[in-house]
């Protein structure tokens, strides 16, 4: 690639979608230089499993000529979007990175893929993940895992490890991940990128392959905050087709990120610094939030308890692991999903081939361990128990938001990790999700922003707001950027 090409994706997203409009560069260049950018970095990288070049030029073309004939033009025209591989994209493979939909080709586009066409945006690819969502590393992909841009002997974080890693080496503009318990976040903080969890019901499901139906939102990734804005502002709003979209769309997004906020309070739970969190990652963010009192903005911080915290994590996965249970009993190979080559056993025989195969093994002991949780005898033992959690720590950040605008976090509690290096604990994995599930549990928005480098690597800063206040976190997401820049220039491949 030339360059030029390198010039063009250096450009920050909304700078170079006022090029585009204006005629200075033309979307078919940005989109052939994010091509070239993908074939350069792949062999390192892995963040797609499926690419979409030829109609992805195709349409960057129509949308030049779009330009220069005067047309309406949408808010993301001419941008390279990457979509991750368990939202759907009709006419593609939607293969949730598992061997169990390895050949499933989508009849129809998810609503957020709609509409991210209806503004003139341009599908490139769809990216690499955890099996069907479910882990913290992008290592569980039938199609092998994707490593992280800034270094790659470490992973992403997961499971929307391929977005943010198409994001973060500038293999993409904007991405779109899916958070059930941190997936945007923690790849996000890890690969040195923006990621949001949207508001539960802010943005549409439909088309998002299930994995845990109350907890998890489409999420968008981005390199700044403003940009990240942008997408959600797109993406965001009710959907008849989606029984859990809420028709309170948040409130001006695009103009929230470019306004300065008025005073914001900000509680500093204590309780997200303590079990299981690297000494490093909690001093770089404390360090951030003693930088952002020094440079005198518009924030003021107080440390506060939130007790229930603790139990958060267990509640997590027991809700998740039950909720997937259910959801994935349809891929039996019969209904939907691979199939094993004898078919001349019995029932019950063919079934257990057919998951047994198509399943990789993290997926299986979710499903068995959600199977447990729900059967008869053990129901109120733990799913009921994990409810009651869940409204009990809801009714504590509602009394948090009450006090506070804002509450902060670290992102993760552990600094990217080496490729394999977890893969056989489980539960250590596990663990990386504590400072996320909080936010799915409650259904409110949260954005990790970087903040800081601890032993080289990348640290995030997790803010969460009320309900439907993502205007918040945008605000407050642009002061952190501003005041603590993190320079890119020391990944591998997350600068030009």
């Amino acid at each position: 690639m030339t360059k030029q090409q390198l010039r063009i994706l250096e450009l920050p997203v909304w700078e170079a979608a006022d090029k585009i409009r204006n005629q200075e560069i033309t979307s078919e260049e940005y989109v052939a230089a994010t091509l070239a950018r993908i074939r350069k970095v792949e062999p390192d990288v892995h963040a797609y499993i499926t690419l979409i070049e030829e109609l992805a030029l195709t349409q960057a073309q129509e949308i030049d000529k779009k330009i220069r004939r005067g047309g309406d033009l949408g808010r993301l025209a001419g941008l390279p979007v990457a979509i991750k591989d368990n939202i759907c994209v009709r006419s593609f493979t939607t293969t949730c990175a598992s061997k169990m939909l390895e050949n499933f080709v989508t009849p129809y586009d998810a609503t957020v893929v709609e509409r991210i066409l209806g503004e003139d945006g341009v599908i490139v690819g769809k990216t690499n993940l955890d099996e069907f969502a479910m882990g913290t590393s992008t290592e569980y992909s039938y199609f092998g895992a994707t490593k992280n841009p800034w270094d790659t002997s470490k992973v992403p974080g997961g499971s929307s490890g391929g977005s943010a890693a198409a994001v973060s080496a500038l293999e993409a503009a904007f991405a779109l991940g899916s958070d059930t318990g941190g997936s945007v976040r923690s790849p996000a903080s890890f690969c040195c990128i923006v990621g949001l969890k949207p508001t539960y019901g802010a943005v549409s499901r439909y088309g998002l392959v299930s994995y845990a139906n109350s907890l998890e939102q489409i999420g968008p990734f981005a390199r700044d905050v403003r940009s990240c804005a942008l997408l959600t502002s797109v993406i965001a709003g009710y959907d008849a087709r989606d029984s859990t979209s809420s028709d309170k769309f948040p409130a001006d997004l695009g103009g929230a990120s470019k306004r300065s906020p008025s005073k914001l309070t900000i509680g500093v739970p204590r309780e997200f610094f303590e079990e299981g969190v690297q000494e490093g990652v909690s001093k770089t963010v404390r360090d951030a939030v003693s930088r952002l009192e020094k440079a005198g903005v518009k924030l003021s911080f107080e440390d506060i308890s939130l007790p229930m915290l603790k139990y958060a994590l267990p509640a997590y996965y027991i809700i998740a692991m039950s909720e997937a249970s259910s959801n994935l009993a349809r891929y039996d190979g019969i209904r939907y999903g691979y199939r094993a080559q004898d078919r001349t056993l019995d029932w019950g025989t063919i079934f257990s081939k057919d998951r047994g195969e198509g399943f990789g093994a993290e997926v299986r002991r979710r499903i068995m361990l959600g199977t447990y949780a729900l059967s008869a005898g053990y129901f109120d033992q733990y799913y009921l128990k994990a409810q009651k959690i869940r409204t009990l720590l809801r009714r504590e950040f509602d009394g948090a938001f009450k006090r506070f605008d804002l509450l902060l976090a670290p992102s993760m509690p552990i600094l990217p990790f080496r490729l394999g290096e977890k893969m056989e604990d489980p539960l250590q994995l596990y663990m990386c999700d504590i400072e996320t599930v909080p936010a799915n549990l409650t259904g409110i928005p949260s954005l990790s922003v970087p903040c800081g480098v601890s032993e080289g690597l990348p640290v995030g800063m997790q803010l969460m707001a009320p309900p439907f206040r993502e205007d918040l976190l945008f605000q407050a997401g642009r002061l952190v950027e501003d005041i603590l820049p993190v320079d890119r220039s020391a990944g591998e491949f997350t600068h030009a």
